[in-house]
């Protein structure tokens, strides 16, 4: 299959699965813990408004990222439901009145999502994605003010301390979460995620085996659209005096939705620059964060992948090859 026919997909890991986002549908697939691999699809339904946001530059970007993070923390929860309902099996004597009603009970609930719930998850994965970014803008302004407000009067070098401060902040945050055992787990599902889209877009055969031969980087990858908000953020502060610590923090915040926007059409720029032998190393930083966000698969893990990825094309009116 040609590059140009292709259509261009993305996904995320959740708990012990992964999830890709088609034309019509998104699709979570969770392997529990009897080895069965169960599956969660929601159809794609976007408002004609929304849509029309998407074709605006610098828009699209705030517009996706926010779709994105209502989306996506659906099927994390749907995921999260699965691991903990095999944890409570686990917990639980078997044949016990207790764990059969446990269990029913999980089942109900699962299978009861309303619309209200889904929206309210959305929301809520909305409200994370806000509150974590806000604090990840705001904490490291505040450190670099407390520690070198006096030290220099070029705002330019006070934006670029700061950027460090954010990339140390990013870079230790994420290496310490990365040692706990569920964590890496789902470091390597997003690794089995990136390795199925590559082979895709290689053209290759969607088997255990091909799909373990490509890398797990990937330039498309949300790990590199954190590194570009640094970068961005640092040009951007700087057409931007403040004369106080709360005028630094308010323009941080009034910004954000500039820095994510210019941020989003730089990966996308980087991207499509991927296969030019001297413009790609504007990828790397993002691709080298990845080191840290993506880990080696396991087979398994990329049978859940490629079982994902399959559903959605199924979904989406495709056939995989073979």
């Amino acid at each position: 299959m040609s590059e140009s026919t292709q259509n261009i997909y993305g996904g995320q890991a959740v708990i012990e699965g992964v999830m890709f986002a088609g034309r019509h549908a998104n699709v979570t697939a969770v392997r529990r813990k009897n080895n069965e691999i169960i599956f969660y699809e929601v159809p794609r339904t976007t408002k004609p408004w929304i849509q029309r946001l998407k074709k605006i530059p610098l828009v699209r970007g705030v517009v996706a990222i926010l779709e994105s993070s209502a989306k996506g923390s659906q099927h994390l929860n749907f995921s999260m439901e699965s691991y903990a309902e095999d944890e409570l099996a686990d917990s639980s004597k078997e044949g016990t009145a207790e764990a059969a009603a446990a269990k029913s009970a999980k089942k109900e609930e699962k299978s009861g999502w309303s619309l209200s719930m889904i929206v309210g998850v959305a929301v809520a994965g909305i409200l994370s994605f806000a509150f974590g970014k806000i604090v990840f803008t705001v904490v490291p302004a505040i450190i670099e003010q407390l520690l070198f407000q006096h030290s220099f009067s070029n705002r330019v070098v006070h934006n670029l301390i700061e950027g460090v401060i954010k990339i140390l902040f990013l870079l230790s945050y994420l290496y310490i979460i990365s040692l706990t055992p569920l964590i890496k787990r789902l470091f390597q599902y997003h690794g089995a995620e990136h390795k199925v889209i590559s082979a895709y877009e290689a053209g290759a055969e969607l088997t255990v085996s091909n799909v373990q031969k490509y890398t797990r980087l990937h330039y498309r990858c949300g790990s590199s659209f954190i590194v570009f908000s640094v970068l961005v953020g640092v040009v951007v502060y700087s057409f931007f005096h403040w004369d106080s610590l709360w005028e630094r923090i308010y323009l941080r915040i009034l910004l954000l939705p500039v820095v994510l926007g210019v941020s989003y059409e730089a990966l996308r720029f980087t991207n499509a620059l991927r296969d030019l032998p001297v413009l790609r190393f504007l990828g790397y930083p993002g691709l080298w964060l990845q080191k840290l966000t993506t880990k080696e698969p396991t087979d398994e893990q990329v049978a859940v992948s490629i079982a994902s990825f399959n559903r959605m094309l199924e979904l989406d009116g495709q056939v995989s090859k073979p």
